[in-house]
């Protein structure tokens, strides 16, 4: 099968958010549908889902990862499943259990053969580092959506998976809060295209003291976890602060929801069918203003 990239001297980022990435999703299915192909691409937590996805090309599973799964409670979530011990999303049949079954498929094979690098982050819970993985670790169909795994696992809400020996959570615990400016700095990228799961002009808030103490709840007595929740918000403001000086630079393009209309907790299907359809109309407004601006 021979797959060409045909964008490469920009990277495509994906920003987490749980299941707000369905509006991103709209965003993602524009570029396919229009055969645009970054050759670098890299997302945090939801938007690692996003860049794998992107990078098997399949259109129908951008489409249904935040959508689908909202057909299988308690299977894939929901408070019944929490009660029985999965969390409140189960990772287990997620990530995995639901592309073995069939129900929702992976095109492994077009996504080994593109040959588009690609970036995903993590964090360690025994020693608070991100872990940032590319494409040497996904061998196979399994250890790739482990991996993705990893890089979403909520504390609290989601069990945590061990990778190499060491457990670990989402990746917006780590640098960058969620937003993936700095992998594609890393990489060596000087122009990138964000794909945001927040309105312009969102910053978050500081904690409040009953929010400091469910950190410390669900951290289990993790002191990197918990401060790492703790200090988030600061974080992912810097690293905000610093995306929209890229933006006024000409360094950065940012698509941003118009309107969020989910919560990153939404499993209701008609919301998330709503939200997706809002997502693909205006990325379809917004696609040449992004093509302008990626040949100047």
């Amino acid at each position: 099968m021979e797959l060409e990239s045909n964008v490469f001297d920009c990277a495509l980022c994906f920003e987490g958010g749980g299941y707000r990435a369905s509006y991103t999703a709209g965003f993602a299915n524009v570029l396919l549908e229009n055969g645009v192909y970054f050759d670098f691409v890299c997302g945090i937590s939801a938007g690692a889902s996003h860049t794998v996805d992107y990078l098997s090309r399949d259109q129908a599973r951008v489409r249904d990862a935040f959508i689908a799964l909202a057909d299988q409670r308690p299977k894939a979530g929901g408070v019944r499943s929490m009660l029985m011990g999965h969390g409140y999303f189960n990772a287990d049949y997620d990530y995995v259990g639901a592309a073995l079954e069939g129900y929702m498929p992976f095109d492994f094979e077009t996504f080994a053969a593109n040959p588009a690098r690609l970036a995903i982050q993590s964090f360690e819970a025994d020693t608070g580092k991100s872990v940032v993985w590319d494409k040497s670790v996904m061998g196979a169909a399994i250890p790739m959506m482990e991996h993705v795994r990893a890089s979403s696992t909520l504390p609290g809400v989601m069990k945590p998976i061990e990778v190499d020996g060491h457990v670990m959570y989402d990746g917006g615990l780590g640098e960058g809060a969620g937003l993936p400016t700095h992998m594609a700095e890393d990489a060596g990228f000087e122009r990138l295209v964000m794909v945001c799961t927040r309105p312009a002009g969102y910053r978050k808030v500081a904690p409040t003291n009953r929010e400091l103490r469910v950190y410390h709840v669900i951290s289990h007595g993790n002191e990197a976890v918990e401060a790492a929740l703790a200090t988030r918000w600061q974080r992912y403001n810097d690293a905000m602060d610093h995306l929209e000086r890229l933006e006024r630079e000409g360094r950065a393009w940012l698509f941003r929801p118009d309107v969020m209309p989910v919560r990153s907790t939404t499993i209701d299907k008609p919301k998330l069918e709503e939200s997706y359809a809002m997502g693909h109309e205006q990325a379809e407004r917004d696609f040449p203003r992004m093509m302008e601006w990626l040949r100047g």
